[in-house]
């Protein structure tokens, strides 16, 4: 007895060790020395640990993620109910297919570019006025639309995917599992709760709605948040507890979804009129998010203090800025502008590492994404509405695809989890892209 209560002991003070160097890790790597050399010798820890970046943050937002599991399976006392039936399996998100490129061990790279593996595609759905978004949910089971005709059509891949099959037995194969009819106006933004079968939409009719696709005859939303200005991104945090919604206003507002209480920064910067956010990312932890505006400037945002800790003014010129997400390891952000640029960020100096070249987008609010694996970015060329692929290390084009849209395709979103990815038309319609086998 008294040999198994020595271990415990010893035990705790190994994980003791291990909280306390990673604390004192996490105040160091984020600039905060005085406080990383009270608490390392308040704890006799070394000042010199090494730990993976974001460890701490990592774990935490994991560990939050894991207690709100348990929670909603059990009797939760949440006053935000987040629904029942949940698919079994729904938001483990399977294992990535290679290691995430680390940009920051770039040598001289050129001639060494990576072939863009061909694809299929396919016509999956017409809304009734143009598609103007999607997101894939985050363990790619589920991707989502949002149009000017107010509606949002729900995706399941693996359907999409037996319907794209030559040799279909069943017959026609309908890939739409629900269809959402709750806002006024069209819909800018879309995203999944990470661990929940919750959609939620931002809208320029200025609310975030919120719909439960677990319940097969739901139309409407279960919860509404009304904003006081037009909702033109939504992104959730890892956790699920908060939400981030960039709007007209220049600020990002932060809503808890539990009380739907807002908050803004109290240390923003001073941001002129035009500073409309076009779109809002959270970073994989959480510990940071990223603004996209209008006034051409990419800024980065403190996760937990909500403090604006880096502005990236003119990022593209004085043109507007459209989109900008995260690296898997949060130390890159990848931004796309009306400058017809694409580049690529390291957050912790604010330093330009690449610019990806070669396609025209001036008109609408266009994406620039990583593929699954990180390996390459996509983006879109309006003039000749073509799908344009660089090496994501070299930064040399590999590939200029025919979007088969009529018109210039408005949105592109690729899969978190598999060699696929969606785009949006101004002709209405949704196309699926997937690796030939």
């Amino acid at each position: 007895m008294e040999n198994s209560s020595l271990e415990q002991v010893l035990q705790d003070a190994k994980l003791h060790r291990q909280v306390n160097s990673l604390i004192v890790a996490h105040l160091r790597d984020n600039n905060l020395y005085q406080a990383a050399s009270v608490v390392a010798s308040a704890t006799m820890t070394s000042l010199n640990d090494e730990a993976p970046p974001n460890k701490l943050l990592e774990l935490v937002a994991k560990g939050l993620a894991v207690e709100k599991d348990e929670m909603l399976r059990g009797v939760p006392s949440s006053a935000f109910d987040l629904g029942t039936s949940i698919p079994s399996g729904y938001g483990s998100i399977p294992a990535p297919r290679t290691a995430a490129v680390d940009f920051g061990a770039v040598q001289e790279t050129k001639g060494s570019s990576k072939s863009f593996p061909k694809h299929e595609t396919r016509h999956l759905s017409e809304h009734k006025n143009i598609a103007r978004c999607a997101r894939f949910s985050p363990d790619g089971k589920f991707v989502a639309t949002g149009s000017s005709d107010t509606s949002i059509k729900l995706f399941e891949v693996a359907k999409i995917k037996q319907m794209m099959l030559p040799d279909a037995r069943d017959g026609p194969v309908r890939p739409v599992i629900r269809t959402f009819y709750d806002h006024l106006q069209p819909i800018n933004d879309l995203d999944f709760h990470p661990q929940n079968t919750v959609l939620i939409s931002g809208s320029k009719d200025n609310t975030i709605k919120f719909f439960d696709f677990s319940k097969m005859t739901a139309k409407r939303a279960f919860r509404v948040i009304q904003d006081t200005h037009n909702v033109r991104s939504v992104s959730f945090h890892p956790s699920g507890d908060f939400l981030l919604a960039g709007t007209d206003h220049p600020i990002p507002h932060l809503y808890d979804i539990n009380t739907f209480q807002c908050y803004l920064s109290a240390n923003a910067p001073e941001i002129d009129v035009n500073g409309a956010i076009n779109q809002v990312r959270y970073s994989a932890t959480g510990g940071m998010y990223v603004t996209a505006s209008k006034d051409g400037t990419i800024r980065l945002w403190d996760g937990v203090t909500a403090n604006c800790v880096r502005s990236i003014a003119g990022a593209h010129g004085t043109a507007e800025a459209t989109s900008a997400n995260f690296t898997k390891d949060q130390r890159f952000v990848l931004s796309s502008g009306k400058d017809s640029t694409v580049k690529l960020w390291e957050v912790g100096t604010g330093k330009l590492v690449k610019q990806y070249l070669g396609a025209t987008h001036t008109q609408l609010r266009c994406q620039a994404v990583f593929n699954d694996t990180e390996e390459f970015v996509l983006s879109i060329d309006e003039p000749t509405n073509e799908i344009v692929i660089w090496d994501a290390l070299t930064a040399e084009k590999v590939a200029k695809w025919p979007s088969n849209h009529i018109g210039a395709f408005r949105w592109l979103e690729h899969s978190p989890t598999e060699a696929a990815y969606v785009t949006c038309g101004t002709d209405r319609s949704i196309r699926f892209w997937k690796e030939s086998l």
